[in-house]
């Protein structure tokens, strides 16, 4: 890695991880627990520069012009890897076990996106961490694992994870507001504001709404 942010340095656990000899540190967080409708999102981030000329904080601290510019510049200067549970799944597993599996969905697919050469022999597993926001973390991947709780404001890689889980989350949102114009989601994105609530009185659940929040049923 190079030179850190000056607005977001590299974590005491990033740099923990890199004294351990982790050579691939992977920032993983979620976006969409607290939503009345639509999919989970999670993203996988694995920075190959920390030096950033948009300032990289905790997704919901940053304006939405300037999440689309760390969005971008993240592809640029990192291996991304995206996973996408929707709300079918989710009422069949409920929201937790979902989010664990849209973590581990967008860690493979992180993986998958890595170049061979990039990620060597058969010793990659053991140098892979695992660095995730929140207090807990259940998964089946045969990596190691740390979960920190307010990590989105604690590790840039896990910060630059939100960013791409929330951009990710509010496009897929905003087609969906082209479908379903009469809830909002546009503004909303799902969560259980006034107006959504209303809306849902009026007119009842839509196809992309989760059946088994208590909210909504």
């Amino acid at each position: 890695m190079t030179k850190a942010n000056k607005i977001f340095p590299l974590s005491d656990h990033e740099t923990e991880a890199q004294n351990q000899g982790f050579r691939f540190i992977f920032g993983i967080d979620e976006v969409g627990r607290g939503p009345l409708a639509g999919p989970v999102v999670a993203a996988a981030v694995c920075l190959t520069s920390s030096d950033f000329s948009c300032p990289i904080n905790d997704s919901k601290k940053m304006t939405p012009v300037l999440r689309e510019r760390a969005f971008h510049e993240i592809f640029e200067k990192a291996h991304v890897g995206i996973g996408i549970i929707s709300e079918a799944v989710i009422d069949i597993v409920n929201i937790l076990n979902a989010s664990y599996l849209a973590m581990e969905a967008a860690v493979v697919d992180l993986v998958s996106r890595m170049p061979s050469e990039v990620k060597g022999g058969r010793d990659f597993k053991k140098q892979v961490m695992l660095l995730v926001d929140g207090n807990r973390f259940k998964s089946a991947l045969p990596y190691r694992y740390k979960a920190i709780i307010k990590g989105d404001a604690r590790c840039l890689s896990i910060a630059c994870a939100s960013v791409i889980a929330k951009v990710t989350r509010d496009r897929a949102m905003q087609c969906y507001d082209r479908v379903f114009p009469q809830y909002g989601f546009g503004r909303h994105k799902g969560y259980p504001t006034q107006m959504h609530r209303e809306v849902l009185r009026r007119c009842g659940p839509s196809l992309i709404h989760r059946r088994s929040f208590k909210d909504v049923g």
